[in-house]
Order: structure tokens, then sequence, then C-alpha cells
């Protein structure tokens, strides 16, 4: 890492994925990314499952008719004399294939600093498209524009791809400068800030880097008053087989702090048992409590540190 700033814009990594065939394993990717940052290590931290979206139409023989299925339905329609039947006429007597958008996201991270919030992650859409159905199914025929565009009843067909897989560039997110966005809404302190305050002055932060387990979901959501609300949530990249923690029931003391143990090995740093237990996975909150009951008492196995952090949690629970 150098004192340089990371240099990658918008504009660049749209035009890298626009004049970059995929590959298997996304590996001439990363390699143009990381030439132009030689001086910041560049990584693919998760690939996000897969999903589909709406694509396009083509004809029986393979041949584009539109990229955009809703924009060529919507207006053909008009062209049609807002006429639903003589649209489902000419689709029918073009026989018109319907297509879809199979992709996955690609999460890659960039660290730019020590602490948790200090990385660029840059999420590209890797896609193929697919025929899907037939435009209008001839013995269920769509009853609204609706149904035409999204029917109950497709007729499917036999699948054939269509074109080559693709890049596109979605966004990137300085988590740093995005959190300090996000904070000036949030008259609390947002929960995934206090999550990297915690990761920060726990003993995590010093054998571990956040990034290298968890990534952040920037999104919009409506308020009840139809405002458009910016948030953000941290997911777990699951590059570590970490099981679910077991019971700790009536368990205290040694055989407590060795449950504690184990899982912070299998996930790779210490203190690991509690930020899945704040984001709610694989470890009970009664962990917590117990925990805490423990050091409280007659037990001393966290470091003074951690202690803090589970001491603020036990105060002022939260959850990400």
């Amino acid at each position: 890492m150098t004192d340089q700033p990371f240099r990658l814009d918008g504009q660049q990594l749209a035009k890298i994925c626009k004049h970059t065939l995929p590959d298997q394993d996304d590996e001439l990717l990363l390699s143009k990314l990381q030439a132009l940052n030689p001086g910041y290590p560049i990584r693919l931290a998760k690939t996000g499952e897969e999903w589909y979206r709406l694509g396009g139409i083509v004809d029986m023989d393979g041949k584009r008719i539109a990229n955009n299925l809703i924009e060529w339905t919507e207006r053909t329609y008009i062209e049609c004399g807002k006429n639903l039947q003589t649209l489902i006429d000419h689709a029918r007597e073009q026989q018109f294939i319907a297509t879809r958008q199979i992709g996955n996201t690609l999460y890659f991270v960039i660290q730019t600093g020590a602490k948790a919030e200090q990385f660029i992650q840059i999420d590209i859409d890797k896609t193929h498209e697919m025929s899907d159905r037939l435009l209008v199914n001839g013995d269920y025929p769509p009853e609204d524009l609706e149904e035409f565009i999204d029917p109950l009843d497709p007729e499917c067909i036999e699948t054939f791809g269509i074109g080559t897989s693709r890049y596109s560039y979605r966004r990137k997110t300085d988590v740093a400068v995005f959190m300090d966005e996000i904070n000036k809404y949030h008259v609390s302190e947002h929960p995934v800030q206090r999550f990297m305050d915690d990761w920060n002055r726990s003993s995590a932060q010093q054998k571990a880097v956040l990034s290298d387990d968890w990534i952040v979901r920037p999104f919009r959501h409506t308020g009840r008053f139809g405002e458009q609300i910016i948030n953000v949530e941290l997911i777990n990249t699951l590059q570590k087989n970490v099981p679910q923690m077991e019971d700790i029931s009536g368990k205290k003391g040694t055989p407590l702090h060795n449950l504690l143990t184990r899982f912070d090995r299998q996930a790779g740093y210490p203190f690991a048992w509690f930020f899945y237990m704040v984001k709610g996975k694989l470890v009970s909150p009664n962990c917590g409590v117990a925990v805490y009951k423990d050091i409280s008492g007659d037990f001393s196995y966290l470091p003074e540190r951690d202690v803090a952090v589970l001491k603020d949690w036990i105060d002022t629970p939260y959850s990400v």
C-alpha cells in the first residue's frame, strides 16, 4: 500500500468492463484493475448468488429485435394504437422470443488504510443472456400489458445462449466517505458504523482486516413520508467454513472460553464470535450475556479492550 490515492473512477471502471471479455475465474478483469493501481492489492472478496432479470427480444433465429423487453413493449403498444390484441397478434406472427439476463455480482475490495472502514469496494455484474420463452403464449394470451411483460403462464422453449457473457459496472463505494455521509442522516450512531468502531477498538483489529470477512451493500429505501433514504448493510463474505456456535446452555468458565476460542480459530481472528453475534449469524445473543456474566464474576479470559466492547453492547445492545 502506498501514500498515493487510489485511482479508478466510474468512467474508467465502466470502460474496463466494456472492453474485457469474461473468463471463468475473472482473473483478466482483476489483472486489469490491479495494473492501474499497482500500489494497492485488489482482490475478489465475494461472488454473489445468481440472479436473473428480464432481458430483451430476439426472433427464432436469435437475431436481436430489442435490448429491453419493457421499453419495446411500451413503445410497440403505442405503435399498435394502444390495442393489446394487435400487439399480441404482431408478437405471435413474428414468433418473437423473450430473453432473460442471468448474472452474479462480483465484489472487489481494496484496503486503503488500517481501520475497518478504510477500504474501497467495487461492484461489477457478470451477466449472460439466455432465451427464456415465447413472447406470447398462444394458449394463455396476456390480459394486460403487465402480464405481456411478465406472464403468469409462459410458453417455455428450449434454452439457447445469446451473444457472449459481459461485465457491467455497478458502483464504487469508498466506505469511509460513504459512512460519513450515512452518519449525517442518523441522529444516533448507525449500527454499521458502531460495528466498525467496535472492530477498530477490539482485538480483532489487531489481527485481521474487516474487509477480509465483511463487505457492504449500500441501498435505498422509501421512508414513511415517501422520502428516499440511503442505507447500508454488512454482508459476510462466507469465505471461511465457520460452523454454528455450539449450544452454550449451562456452560461457563473454561468450557465456555474453549467454545469461543474454537470459534475464533475457525473464523481466523480473535473476538470473531462477538461480530458474528451482532450480525445475528451463527452465534446467539445469549452467548454475549453468558460471557459477560462470566467476566463479571470469577473468570477473566477476555482482553480489556474486548471487555469494554462487550460491556457497551450489554448496556446498549445493537445488531446489524
